[in-house]
């Protein structure tokens, strides 16, 4: 359910803030006062199209954040937003910044999402019916939902789906087995050879690292042979002065006089660790020159080792350190190979099994489909007399769809909606032969119908919106129009941009949307209105610039005739750029 509504700087609003509530709210007001910019705004929030032109003349940015609480809504939509990693146990906040240079950003719960993800919470939040983008009864697969949805067969739909992904996830790991039995033969052939490449390569653990790096050593030995010789002289072997010697030296100097001062005392023990310390260096000096010079050939036997490796490397286009990965593989396709016809027989045996599954429950689907959609036609045509549209006809064809495998995502059969809007002309799909208007009340008539049978998880949207549903009725069509959505709205939140009194005075909140201009600028307000000034406003509708009070009394009889007039205690008002806001609270 839409809660709150905070428009900015969006059109000719400055500044608009509304709390919405529950059932039918009617949306009033003078042509031209600007209606139908608070549905383009609502739209724009769940992911319409805009660019810089609908921000208000003079701002920088324009932004609209719509607040829906989340009680109540489809179970999907939580599912979804815990995908997305988006927390709000209560309610959802969706907001909309369009920049002066044309981009704009979403946000859900404070958290930025690609346009694309905002349209995708939109089609839960609000739908719109209209001339507008979010006519899903135009869309095929929503015609689809609606009547699986009126059938209560959205879980068999579900599963049709399920069992035809996982068929064609077999028949893909099938193919692949196919085209490699196309050169099995050579290909295991190729595998053996390579594979005993391998073995006689016989690489061990760690022994690429340890050969690299012995490699580097042989590489720069006369480099190291000349500093280890030239230290080893320096602290050692020199006759005339080591350091070895030197230290020895000092260390025979300071045990002389030692027991004279304790503080020189101190220093004996470094000194001797220190001696003993270049003696064991000058060992360790002399182990590697004597190991280096014990096997000259050494460097020729690493050389031709890692040549073997690289060159097998090469072969199968990978560093030399991918070898054991590659080889890996290399196993695991043999194995495969070698069971292909077990695994083949494997999974042809899943594939008819999963077959099978899906014919069973896409006949069982196909059922309810067909008895659903002659009851939905029926309901709707009878509607659709009482709509403006006498002797038209609404009809749902199930065509089989045309077979590209063993079976199909949706189903055995597609769903068209097709209209007949006038006595005498064959229906004909919807998109192609409905106007706006008619398109509106067709909407009506379904969502009123669905509403009958649904149950508050298959709803499809928290909130939907009729624009204009009543354009081109009046009298007693405007009547039904509005009982039809009074109805609808027991089930559903509904907001109704309207200029019949008939509707109007149905509704449960009933907002008046006004033009005001100081001479310089104009701006659109929004007032909630109370018992005395909704009366005044049907009036209004009813009598056109002139008030009567004939006018007066008609208008208070029919909001005696329809819902309550909202209490005082729920009124308030709300207008562009002044410092006091509407705030219409929720019951």
């Amino acid at each position: 359910m839409l809660s709150h509504l905070h428009i900015r700087d969006f059109a000719i609003i400055e500044s608009i803030e509304l709390d919405l509530r529950e059932g039918l709210t009617v949306l009033t007001g003078e042509t031209g006062a600007g209606k139908s910019i608070l549905v383009d705004a609502l739209q724009l929030a769940i992911g319409g199209r805009a660019g810089a032109e609908v921000i208000r003349h003079g701002a920088d940015r324009a932004e609209i954040t719509a607040t829906f609480a989340l009680t109540g809504t489809p179970a999907a939509l939580r599912e979804w937003l815990l995908e997305q990693s988006i927390e709000g146990d209560d309610e959802l906040v969706v907001r909309r910044v369009i920049q002066r240079d044309g981009k704009s950003r979403a946000y859900l719960n404070g958290h930025t999402v690609a346009l694309q993800l905002l349209r995708q919470a939109g089609e839960w939040l609000a739908d719109i019916h209209g001339q507008h983008e979010f006519q899903s009864l135009m869309r095929s697969h929503a015609q689809r939902e609606l009547l699986d949805s009126y059938a209560g067969a959205t879980s068999l739909a579900e599963r049709v789906a399920e069992l035809h992904r996982a068929r064609v996830k077999v028949d893909e790991s099938l193919e692949d087995l196919f085209n490699a039995a196309r050169d099995r033969d050579s290909r295991l052939e190729l595998l053996r050879h390579q594979l005993a490449e391998w073995e006689t390569l016989a690489l061990k653990e760690g022994e690429l690292v340890s050969l690299m790096e012995e490699r580097h050593r042989l590489t720069h030995g006369a480099k190291l042979g000349d500093a280890a010789r030239v230290a080893l002289e320096l602290i050692d072997t020199n006759e005339s002065s080591n350091a070895h010697a030197l230290a020895a030296r000092a260390l025979s100097q300071v045990r002389q006089v030692a027991h004279l001062d304790t503080t020189l005392a101190e220093s004996l023990p470094a000194l001797e660790e220190s001696v003993i310390r270049l003696r064991d260096v000058a060992r360790d000096l002399t182990r590697y020159l004597d190991k280096r010079e014990a096997d000259p050939s050494r460097q020729e036997l690493v050389e031709q080792r890692l040549a073997t490796i690289e060159s097998l490397a090469r072969k199968h286009r990978v560093g030399p350190e991918g070898l054991p990965l590659v080889f890996s593989q290399l196993g695991v396709e043999l194995e495969r190979l070698d069971k292909l016809e077990q695994h083949s027989g494997s999974l042809t045996d899943e594939r008819d099994r999963l077959v099978a599954e899906w014919r069973k429950v896409a006949a069982q689907l196909g059922e309810r489909r067909r008895t659903a959609a002659e009851e939905l036609a029926t309901d709707i045509t009878q509607r659709m007399q009482g709509l403006g549209m006498v002797g038209g006809e609404f009809r749902i064809t199930l065509p089989s769809q045309a077979s590209t495998g063993l079976t199909q995502a949706h189903g055995a059969e597609n769903v068209e909606f097709q209209v007949s809007a006038n006595a005498g002309q064959p229906p004909r799909p919807l998109a192609k032969v409905a106007s706006g208007g008619e398109l509106s009340r067709l909407s009506l008539a379904v969502q009123v119908a669905l509403a009958a049978r649904a149950t508050s998880d298959e709803t499809s949207a928290a909130c939907m919106v009729f624009d204009e549903v009543d354009s081109g009725v009046g009298g007693a069509v405007a009547e039904i129009v509005g009982r039809e959505l009074a109805a609808l709205a027991r089930t559903a939140q509904v907001l109704c941009v309207t200029h019949l009194p008939q509707v109007a005075a149905l509704g449960t909140q009933h907002l008046q949307v006004r033009k005001q201009s100081d001479g310089k600028r104009t701006q659109t307000g929004i007032r909630n209105l109370q018992s005395t000034d909704r009366v005044e406003e049907i009036a209004r509708m009813l009598g056109g610039v002139t008030i009567t009070d004939t006018a007066r009394e008609h208008a208070a009889e029919m909001l005696r005739g329809g819902v309550s007039p909202p209490s005082s205690r729920d009124a308030g008002s709300s207008s562009s750029g002044s410092a006091r806001k509407s705030r219409v609270r929720g019951r």
